[in-house]
């Protein structure tokens, strides 16, 4: 008797190991909830499925949503492809819905192909119906005058579906913005100019076509707000002017050293000139004695000598009040 349960709870064990195993493999309740919805689809692919290690309740969910929004272009096939591929079946069906219900031409490869790129294929074609708003950072640029403005810009933007693969991100929207107000505003003859019409900014900006090559069609450029920042003109006037005081201040002193080094020069050539007077001086009491021992030189000549000598020093006297009365 207590062998007999035993056999039955194993047999009870093995029988639910059994219908957990043939449930795991054959998803009989999915396959059935897809018969219900219109899908047509067997218990072997769903089988296969499980073998490939494809998630079989996916795939059916989106073919279910596929079917019931009219979708004759999406198979399981495809979806399985574009699964093991590493894309997302789930967003890409639901843009695919979307976009069939805001009557956007977009295929079933063009979605794998957005999504397989990275991009968010549903935000896409949300975006497509909803234009996204983009906050630019402040953009600082300088008028002729030289006065510097900070401006804000909001770009408003719609996903051009064509261009999401291969097409530039938000990033190169930004730039391109960015760079158009510098040159609107580095063109305008007044800073006074862009604050009486902000919007000549826009219009120009608008005309380069910067939505050229992106995944983004450009709607508007609006400008948020415009701020003044420094006066760049008188800046780089006042460090010019510093620059060229320097540059005179070297020269200058270059000029002040070279005369200072011509003045020592001078100096010492006098100092040179004199100490050879002195000693021409000292050789002349020498040169004297041996005139008078020579009998070259008399008393007499001597005499004269000294009265010349009187006489020069006289008038060296009486000339030099006269001089100074006369400077």
């Amino acid at each position: 008797m207590f062998g007999m349960e035993i056999t039955l709870i194993l047999l009870v064990l093995v029988v639910l190991i059994a219908l957990g195993i043939f449930f795991y493999y054959v998803p009989f309740f999915l396959w059935i909830s897809a018969r219900v919805s219109g899908v047509k689809i067997s218990l072997i692919q769903l089988f296969l499925m499980r073998i490939r290690k494809v998630p079989a309740n996916i795939i059916v969910r989106a073919m279910i949503e596929a079917h019931k929004a009219g979708l004759s272009d999406v198979n399981r096939d495809d979806l399985e492809a574009h699964y093991l591929a590493g894309g997302n079946v789930e967003k890409v069906v639901h843009a695919l819905v979307s976009a069939a219900k805001a009557n956007i031409d977009l295929g079933f490869k063009m979605a794998t192909a957005i999504d397989l790129a990275g991009r968010d294929v549903f935000q896409a074609v949300q975006m497509s119906v909803n234009p996204k708003v983009i906050d630019t950072p402040p953009v600082t640029a300088v008028a002729k005058d030289g006065i510097q403005l900070i401006t804000k810009a909001r770009v408003t933007v719609r996903a051009n579906i064509r261009q999401l693969v291969g097409g530039a991100g938000e990033d190169t929207v930004l730039a391109r913005v960015g760079e158009g107000i510098v040159s609107s505003i580095g063109s305008s003859e007044s800073h006074k100019q862009v604050l009486e019409n902000p919007d000549s900014i826009s219009k120009l900006v608008l005309k380069k076509g910067l939505d050229s090559g992106t995944a983004f069609e450009i709607l508007s450029i609006d400008i948020a707000d415009i701020d003044i920042g420094k006066n760049i003109g008188a800046m780089l006037q006042m460090d010019q002017a510093q620059a060229d005081k320097n540059i005179a201040q070297a020269k200058a002193e270059e000029r002040r050293a070279m005369a200072i080094a011509l003045e020592q020069e001078m100096k010492a050539k006098a100092q040179e000139a004199k100490a050879k007077v002195i000693e021409a001086e000292a050789e002349v009491p020498k040169a004297m004695a041996e005139a008078f021992r020579s009998g070259n030189l008399g008393i007499m000549d001597y005499y004269k000598m000294k009265n010349i000598e009187a006489d020069t020093t006289m008038r060296e006297a009486i000339a030099k009040p006269t001089t100074a009365q006369g400077k």
